[in-house]
């Protein structure tokens, strides 16, 4: 029984290197989650993987099942998530190809189902939500990419947008504004139900590209792909010495 999961994102779909062992479909309460768990040996520990826009990457990121997706992890015993996403830059040192590990987010979402303290409950549930992020995890990841020679910033206030859209030049001035240095779609509410879940939870995030009107000129897929490729292999590397520490 391993209890550290990854979640991959956009360029993570398969951990290449992952010995499989088992894969396993999980049945919740909450629906389908986004692909049958992959169990595995990476780099001689158990981990569990799973694909947050499934398999062929064909889910996007307003209609991934996060409900499902944590629960499935929560059920077969995991107690460690690394979220990996693909992100963009909005702040000076968040340039295309840059790994942070952010410990902030803001979320700007909607519509999503984001709780799972809604239905028959005994009282209403509140969860303390001041660091979003396990700072044990963080810092677990922040040693292992020291370790791995891969560099970082170590830290990343995580605008979570709704997507699948990328924001307008207007909107990321906004961002800013109110302080996000990091720009995604998948951050939220994944972060918060990992919380719910009491589950500990750190966010990996590969720069894809600059946010709209921080780069010149247009957003293209072939910048996305190029640094999202060049990025997620250095982020095995990392993760790679991040399994020694658990």
């Amino acid at each position: 029984m391993s209890a550290l999961a990854i979640i991959g994102g956009s360029g993570f779909t398969k951990l290449e290197t992952l010995k499989i062992i088992r894969r396993e479909v999980v049945h919740t309460p909450y629906g389908e989650p986004s692909a049958p768990l992959t169990h595995g040996l990476f780099n001689g520990r158990d981990v569990v993987f799973l694909p947050r826009h499934g398999t062929a990457h064909t889910i996007p990121p307003h209609k991934v099942n996060y409900r499902a997706n944590l629960w499935a992890l929560k059920h077969i015993g995991v107690t460690n998530i690394i979220g990996v996403a693909a992100v963009g830059g909005i702040g000076p040192d968040m340039a295309p190809g840059v790994i942070a590990i952010p410990d902030q987010i803001i979320d700007y979402t909607y519509g999503r189902d984001h709780t799972y303290f809604e239905n028959d409950l005994s009282q209403v549930t509140h969860i303390d939500f001041t660091q979003p992020y396990s700072e044990a995890l963080r810092q677990q990841l922040i040693s292992a990419a020291h370790s791995a020679n891969v560099q970082i910033v170590p830290h990343g206030v995580y605008g979570a947008t709704q997507g699948p859209r990328l924001e307008s030049a207007m909107e990321i001035n906004r961002l800013d504004r109110d302080g996000c240095s990091l720009v995604g779609m998948t951050g939220m509410p994944e972060t918060a139900l990992a919380r719910e879940l009491e589950l500990e939870y750190a966010c990996c995030a590969v720069v894809a590209n600059w946010a709209a009107g921080r780069g010149d000129g247009p957003i293209t897929m072939v910048e996305i792909e190029k640094h999202i490729g060049q990025g997620m292999s250095r982020v095995v590397s990392l993760i790679a010495d991040f399994v020694k520490l658990l």
